[in-house]
């Protein structure tokens, strides 16, 4: 961050220091071009660590693994529109996002349109069906909780859950 203040310091007096002169024609000046990339750098170096953070430390275990992963590995290759997209999903709500991740529930006709989401719900669902049986997923529209005795309902049993 030090670096970065410097940077910006330099440049703030290369472009008072030089009244004759546009700022224009000043930060095409060698020595400025260098300040201007060394901001660039460090201004997208900060942004894609705050993404990868915010992907990571949701306080949703499921979507801090399966986000985090995700973003780390495809953050390198997004263009402006991706990074925006991404930001729009890192916006929703946690469990609203794992539904609809997860297939438990459809997602907003907006969210559907986003190239992020789209790619974070083909992933999920592919990990799913490679991992999972389809017996141990809900069906859409159906509370994914169940107890860790479900199997021995019947007369006497419990209702729901571990009761």
């Amino acid at each position: 961050m030090g670096s970065l203040r410097r940077s910006l310091i330099s440049l703030h007096r290369a472009l008072k220091s030089s009244n004759s002169i546009s700022p224009t024609e000043t930060l095409l000046r060698p020595q400025y071009v260098f300040f201007l990339f060394v901001f660039l750098k460090q201004t997208w170096f900060l942004l894609r660590n705050r993404l990868i953070y915010r992907s990571k430390q949701r306080g949703f275990l499921e979507l801090d693994l399966v986000l985090g992963k995700w973003v780390e590995e495809h953050i390198h290759s997004m263009d402006e529109n991706g990074i925006k997209s991404l930001v729009d999903v890192l916006d929703l709500e946690n469990p609203d996002l794992w539904k609809w991740l997860s297939g438990q529930e459809q997602p907003p006709e907006a969210l559907k349109t986003n190239p992020v989401f789209t790619a974070l719900r083909n992933k999920v669902s592919s990990n799913l069906n490679s991992y999972a049986a389809p017996e141990t997923r809900a069906t859409p529209g159906q509370p994914w909780v169940r107890g860790w005795d479900d199997i021995k309902k019947g007369q006497g049993g419990p209702i729901t859950g571990n009761q």
